[in-house]
């Protein structure tokens, strides 16, 4: 499997192409179980998250690109989570490199080879 540094990324923080095809706004599920919904948390819950109509909480997709209310900064240069600690059991799926990475690197048009992606920080040092 391919490494990428996802504080160099953050497409997977972005609502995914099927929802958007879809036009689906029912980001990442937060379940009962997860940190995020328990009674302690329930500030931040309330603050990153929303009820879809079912009732069901998914963390709240923000600004034009349907980013994750967690993620800070921009994508494919430099981002970072707000939510890390807290983030539910979807979030924690993904991993760097694998299939759904992948997938949504070439959606928002980010290199899912090394070689590219080293050569696409570079460039970005460089500027």
């Amino acid at each position: 499997m391919v490494f990428f540094d996802c504080q160099a990324c953050g497409a997977c923080c972005l609502n995914t192409e099927r929802n958007r095809a879809a036009q689906s706004l029912d980001y990442v599920e937060v379940a009962k179980t997860d940190r995020l919904a328990q009674k302690e948390n329930r500030a931040l819950l309330e603050k990153y998250a929303v009820r879809n109509e079912s009732g069901h909480w998914h963390l709240r997709l923000i600004d034009d690109d349907q980013r994750c209310s967690g993620l800070s900064g921009d994508l494919g240069e430099g981002v970072g989570c707000s939510l890390y600690r807290f983030r539910p059991a979807g979030c924690r799926l993904v991993e760097s490199g694998d299939e759904e990475c992948l997938k949504a690197r070439r959606f928002h048009g980010l290199p899912t080879t090394l070689i590219a992606e080293r050569a696409r920080l570079d460039a970005l040092e460089d500027d």
